[in-house]
This record gives C-alpha cells, sequence and structure tokens, in this order.
C-alpha cells in the first residue's frame, strides 16, 4: 500500500510490524568541509614526518666501482658526500650470490675531509656478489 502526496511516492508500513521509523537527520553544511580539511593536515602533517626522517639527507653515498680481488676480498670505490664540519661513518656490504649478507664494515671519514671518492677493501667470509652502501650519517 503506498499513498501519494503531491506527486511523491513513499512506502507505507502497517503500525508496529517494523519497528519505529525514524526520520533522517539533515547533517549540518560544515561537517563535510570540516572533514575533508582534517584529513588533508593530517596527511601533510604524516608526509612532512616522513620527509624529515627518510628523505633527502646531507650524508650520501653511492658505489662507483667494485670489483672481486678474490673470494674474501671486494674492492670498492665510494663517492661520499658530507657536510665539511662533520665527521662521516658509512656503512658498506657485500653479498654473495644467493643474497646472503657476506660481508660488513664501517668506512668512517674524518670532519673536514673533502667530499671524494674513498677506495675501500672489503673482507668477505666467502665469495661475493655485489657491493653496496647500506646508509651513511654522523660518525659516533
Amino acid at each position: 500500500m503506498t499513498s501519494i502526496r503531491s506527486g511523491v511516492t513513499t512506502p507505507t508500513f502497517p503500525p508496529g510490524r517494523y519497528g519505529r521509523r525514524r526520520e533522517r537527520r539533515a547533517t549540518p553544511r560544515w561537517v563535510l568541509p570540516v572533514l575533508i580539511a582534517g584529513v588533508l593536515a593530517a596527511g601533510l602533517a604524516v608526509s612532512v614526518g616522513y620527509y624529515q626522517r627518510f628523505g633527502e639527507s646531507e650524508y650520501q653515498a653511492q658505489v662507483v666501482r667494485s670489483r672481486v680481488v678474490n673470494s674474501s676480498t671486494v674492492a670498492m670505490t665510494l663517492r661520499i658526500s658530507h657536510p665539511d664540519d662533520k665527521a662521516t661513518s658509512c656503512t658498506v656490504r657485500s653479498r654473495a650470490y644467493d643474497g646472503a649478507e657476506v660481508g660488513r664494515a664501517e668506512v668512517t671519514l674524518p670532519a673536514g675531509a673533502p667530499d671524494d671518492t674513498v677506495e675501500y677493501s672489503l673482507h668477505t667470509s666467502r665469495q661475493a656478489y655485489t657491493a653496496e652502501v647500506v646508509g651513511c650519517g654522523p660518525a659516533h
């Protein structure tokens, strides 16, 4: 059974059969813009925090060249850029063909050392396949 009022058809339910019907409350118009602004502000805060933590660093290094000298040594050439007034420590490692880490060391540059290339020989526990820089930062 339906009732027709001014051209709008709405269902009519028998009284007491389906529980009490509630009228939809109108949401204030300001709620949606405030929610959007809040989500955007939170997203911006998270983005800035992650950038400060993991973004561009003043300590950077890359392996320019590496070669396996023998079954227990990898020679690598590193290009390290760092602040001139701070001592810098970079962690380097080497992996075997199966992905296992076979060597790891800290390469330290003193404060005042120019940004330059550094030659380093890493001793490994078995035949190495790669040489890589894990990360750099201020020396402790």
